[in-house]
């Protein structure tokens, strides 16, 4: 086993996170007197942070606000979204028992994730993924978030990963950049958020199923 330290993207990778993230921006619009956005549409929106995420919900339904606003308007989404009880139903299919039994084998597990922090360490234990993380850091961590390899290489610095032997899992091109970035293998999950067609990111390997990792990374060595 070569491979043994192991980056994963959140959203769309290991959690179905669309519905709620949907659900928190049209409480938001509503209270701005918007119209709605769709889920296909939040699907869209997601990957490259809260501030973005709000900022194209409001230039979808009208006018981007001043960034002054904007930033109010970031700080309700979070109070709503936060308050928002996750479940592990919540969890694409195979998630915590992959990642249960890559720990029980050694690897070094580690989140890169776009998602602020304090959000990211509200929902893990409630989607019952808590302690199978050797390190977590959000987008709200460091100066540079993806899509700049600097976030990854913080990730797989903490894990002790060296390009020989890390991996990065996600769903989307930013997830692709960081992993170019830092000169490691990307294996995409095709079921997640990718904005582009997913034989566009140039993943090692594509699976239709998270239960599917473990064996896959045998075969990138």
């Amino acid at each position: 086993m070569s491979r043994t330290a192991l980056a994963f993207d959140l959203d769309g990778t290991l959690i179905d996170s669309a519905p709620d993230l949907c659900a928190s921006l049209n409480r938001v619009l509503t209270e701005l007197d918007r119209p709605h956005v769709t889920l296909a549409q939040v699907k869209g929106f997601i990957g490259d942070g809260v501030r973005l995420l709000v900022g194209r919900a409001l230039a979808a339904t009208g006018d981007e606000a001043p960034e002054e606003e904007t930033v109010r308007y970031v700080a309700r989404f979070l109070e709503i979204y936060e308050a928002i009880p996750a479940t592990p139903a919540q969890l694409y299919p195979g998630v915590a028992e992959t990642l249960g039994r890559l720990k029980a084998g050694g690897y070094r597990l580690g989140l890169c994730t776009n998602k602020p922090q304090q959000a990211t360490e509200t929902l893990l234990p409630q989607l019952g993924l808590q302690g199978l993380f050797h390190t977590v850091v959000g987008g709200d961590v460091l100066p540079v978030r993806k899509p700049d390899a600097g976030h990854l290489r913080a990730v797989l610095d903490r894990l002790g990963g060296t390009r020989a032997d890390s991996v990065m899992i996600g769903d989307n091109e930013n997830d692709a950049a960081v992993a170019v970035g830092c000169g490691v293998p990307f294996i995409a999950m095709a079921y997640g958020y990718p904005r582009v067609p997913i034989e566009q990111l140039g993943a090692a390997l594509v699976l239709e199923r998270f239960a599917d990792l473990p064996d896959a990374l045998k075969r990138l060595d």
